[in-house]
């Protein structure tokens, strides 16, 4: 969600550099840039470690809360052609699950403000035990949605979050933000989804997905 339907990652570094200041500490872009993608139990432990004395929980809420108003402030940020990929899809009748490490209320008032009824399910970071990096995730999902994995093609802006979908075994695609993806292994990288249909989807995984089943 934050960084390929949403560009929220703005929202959250501005929530964690006041966090970290509260308690006497200092908090980069570099340091902010470590953060992309990872689940929240990892981030506030690394918030912690900057000196943050809040239990994670605590850490949780007060990025959470924190993004939350940047967004009603500042509204919604839609990444370039997200909306349009997602209405393509839907209307060809292929199957759609968001897959997120930010909580299941936050992923859920951005999922409500799409306009239309973007996604079959909706798996966050607070329905799973172990979050990206691990594909259990992308894993539910799938099983939510009633496919196998292998018919997937997941789309990620982050190393962490393609590591997550390549050890799903979905087919990987990687769309650039805040990080360089060029060295995290996906199956494929577009520069942006501008322009880009369930067709170039379907054709994406045409091209790959075989390539997998003879690894297997």
């Amino acid at each position: 969600m934050d960084g390929t339907l949403v560009d929220t990652e703005p929202y959250w570094m501005a929530a964690e550099t006041p966090l970290v200041e509260e308690y006497g500490g200092t908090w980069t872009h570099e340091d902010a840039l470590k953060m992309v993608g990872l689940n929240l139990e990892a981030s506030s432990k690394i918030l912690q470690a900057a000196g943050v004395a809040l239990s994670p929980q605590e850490i949780i809420s007060r990025l959470s809360a924190g993004v939350i108003a940047s967004c009603v402030e500042k509204g919604v940020p839609f990444r370039p052609g997200a909306l349009e990929l997602l209405r393509d899809l839907k209307q060809h009748g292929v199957k759609t699950a968001l897959v997120t490490m930010s909580y299941r209320h936050m992923a859920l008032a951005i999922v409500d403000l799409i306009g239309f009824d973007a996604f079959d399910v909706v798996v966050a970071g607070d329905d799973v035990e172990r979050g990206k990096p691990f594909p259990d995730a992308y894993l539910q999902a799938a099983e939510q949605l009633g496919v196998d994995i292998a018919e997937c093609v997941a789309i990620e802006d982050s190393p962490t979050g393609l590591s997550s979908a390549i050890a799903s075994g979905a087919v990987s695609l990687g769309v650039p933000n805040f990080v360089s993806l060029d060295d995290a292994g996906a199956d494929a990288l577009w520069p942006t989804l501008a322009g880009r249909t369930a067709a170039d989807l379907g054709v994406l995984h045409a091209e790959h997905a075989p390539l997998k089943e003879n690894q297997a």
